[in-house]
């Protein structure tokens, strides 16, 4: 690429603070490929270790062969809900040991909610004869994904007085927005929904990765400038220790952001929660927060950054 006739100019680096999603990562597609003045240059590092709960994933096994999740009355759950790849790729994995025939899993007549795309692309590549009843993508985050359910699932099951619960598979470490919401008291018996959580991963932080991150933030020192963009509160501290700019007294980081020589570093976060823990927690202001967890958010939210 060449810019104002000076030759070509060097992608910027984008350092993605995730593991790389598979068979295919809209991360890389979308920042392998962006046109325009500034082109990227996408690197994964890995932050989160997941680890599949045989435990939970047992109870879900249990459930599916015994046919309990299914829109029958004397069906122990009604509807299920993904809100993280993980979840998705755990219950994937099950469906994929088991293969119980043609209607196996054997939900074809119950709604699945899954928020954001990337998580309804995962559930939408399991097969099923039909495929997979999928809902809520479009509403990008648990909050909004919960108001949708309340109507959606209540019109689903508009017969009935006392709406069947859901089950809502989740990870160690999740928000709780989803069941407070379903739950809330102040909801009339009618449209209250109960929400059982069943944990089939667990999360923690890599024992490599301030190992990685400060590897790849040396390959990239000789460049103008560089993106790192972070997905979750877990690995926070680490990075900032490592782009040296955490105060080891207090615990903040120090009042100047700028490292001394080499690139500048812009920090990129997913949404709202892993801004908010960086403000609180390291009085740490992010230079993006996406308005929309996808990669055309965090996208969208570097190029309002860099050219208003």
């Amino acid at each position: 690429m060449s810019h104002d006739g000076q030759g070509p100019v060097a992608d910027t680096p984008i350092l993605l603070l995730k593991t790389k999603s598979t068979p295919n990562d809209g991360y890389e597609e979308k920042f392998s490929t962006t046109n325009g003045p500034v082109r990227f240059d996408p690197c994964f590092v890995p932050v989160l270790e997941h680890r599949f709960l045989q435990e939970g994933l047992t109870v879900v096994r249990d459930l599916l062969q015994e046919k309990e999740i299914a829109k029958a009355p004397e069906s122990k759950y009604g509807g299920m809900i993904f809100t993280s790849q993980r979840a998705v790729e755990a219950f994937a994995k099950l469906v994929e040991e088991e293969k119980g025939g043609e209607s196996w899993p054997h939900l074809q007549d119950i709604p699945i909610y899954t928020v954001g795309p990337a998580t309804s692309r995962a559930l939408r590549s399991i097969p099923q004869t039909p495929p997979l009843n999928i809902f809520g993508d479009e509403t990008g985050n648990g909050e909004a994904l919960a108001h949708y359910m309340l109507m959606h699932y209540g019109n689903w099951y508009q017969d009935r007085k006392i709406k069947p619960p859901l089950l809502f598979l989740v990870g160690e470490q999740r928000r709780d927005i989803i069941p407070k919401t379903l739950m809330d008291p102040a909801l009339s018996d009618g449209q209250r929904i109960q929400v059982d959580e069943l944990v089939v991963y667990g999360t923690g932080v890599m024992e490599s990765f301030e190992e990685d991150f400060k590897n790849a933030l040396k390959a990239t020192y000789n460049r103008d400038t560089r993106w790192v963009v972070v997905f979750s509160p877990t690995g926070c501290e680490a990075m900032l220790r490592s782009l040296d700019i955490l105060d080891p007294g207090t615990g903040k980081v120090r009042p100047k952001k700028t490292e001394k020589g080499g690139p500048r570093t812009y920090i990129a976060t997913i949404g709202p929660t892993t801004r908010d823990y960086l403000r609180n927690n390291f009085e740490y202001e992010p230079d993006v927060c996406a308005e929309k967890p996808s990669p055309e958010g965090i996208e969208d939210g570097i190029r309002k950054f860099l050219y208003n």
